[in-house]
């Protein structure tokens, strides 16, 4: 089996740790070919990374990772800021490198760039080379809900936390560029639930890749007990939607057809972190229901199979 896609990866793995599932998934499917991943920033002081080297730290541990999954791939590692203002670049090695990738002529194979966090390095590239906007589709995982799309979020008023890491470099995505954007907004990554069951049972048993993984859900839960915050039973993977949105298309009239989107006008983005309408913005997607049987129950398989082979 060939790649049918490119697929850059961006993401803050000193965060969350579901980017970790999200980049142990992309490298063991085999349909997409990954020319190098981006370790990128936080929000200055997050909880997960306050320090100033976020990037850096990002990138290290993506590293780590590629080396549980015997991986070659280049990992480089992004601005430690974003920017300072909307239209401002902050160029980085990340970002150059986004742009080199958009604009090679050796190959047809379509580029996504699978963002699981800010739009940093995205922005700056656009920025740096707006040719690329046409030559790449970018899949976000981040933004607020759209009035009338899903299930509104149950605490009125919060900026997305992704959206939040860098304001003004979605706000140059959204409002200066006709980059596509494949939105997964906050309403519709949170449908990506597991179990700490399932965590346990089924990805703990496979390998140290297996126990990296699981132990990254399982330390921040008893962080978070140890701070009087008690996490239940479930934990969202929220970046999975990256693989299912990029890898996982149907075999004929390729695409991610077994979830759902609404094709909307590209809306503006505001400096407070919310949506403005406009009705002649270009068309995006904006993805209502995913398919998480399939996301997960592939994931799951393809850890169980790697750990056989080893």
């Amino acid at each position: 089996m060939g790649p049918r896609y490119r697929v850059i990866i961006d993401n803050d793995f000193s965060g969350d740790p579901d980017d970790l599932f999200q980049l142990a998934h992309h490298v063991l499917s085999p349909s997409v070919e990954i020319p190098f991943v981006i370790g990128s920033h936080l929000a200055p002081g997050d909880f997960f990374d306050p320090s100033d080297r976020q990037a850096e730290n990002a990138a290290d541990i993506a590293r780590e990772l590629l080396r549980l999954l015997d991986s070659s791939i280049p990992v480089l590692a992004g601005s430690n800021v974003g920017l300072a203002d909307a239209g401002e670049a902050r160029p980085s090695a990340a970002s150059d490198a986004i742009v080199r990738e958009a604009m090679r002529d050796d190959t047809d194979l379509p580029l996504f760039l699978a963002l699981g966090a800010g739009l940093t390095e995205l922005a700056s590239a656009l920025l740096t080379e707006p040719r690329i906007a046409d030559r790449l589709t970018a899949v976000w995982i981040g933004g607020p809900e759209h009035e009338g799309i899903g299930l509104p979020f149950p605490l009125e008023g919060r900026v997305e936390y992704n959206l939040a890491i860098d304001i003004p470099a979605a706000q140059t995505v959204f409002n200066d560029f006709d980059v596509p954007i494949w939105q997964v907004p906050r309403n519709t990554y949170r449908q990506a639930l597991v179990s700490t069951t399932e965590l346990e049972m089924r990805v703990r048993p496979h390998g140290p890749l297996g126990r990296r993984l699981a132990d990254s859900i399982a330390d921040l839960t008893a962080t978070a007990a140890g701070h009087g915050l008690l996490m239940g039973e479930t934990y969202a993977l929220g970046d999975q939607p990256l693989v299912l949105l990029t890898a996982l298309h149907s075999s004929f009239e390729a695409d991610p057809s077994s979830s759902d989107y609404v094709t909307v006008p590209t809306p503006r983005m505001t400096e407070a972190g919310w949506y403005e309408d406009r009705p002649d913005g270009r068309p995006m997607r904006v993805y209502s229901r995913l398919d998480t049987r399939l996301m997960f129950e592939d994931m799951y398989l393809k850890l169980e199979r790697f750990a056989s082979t080893r």
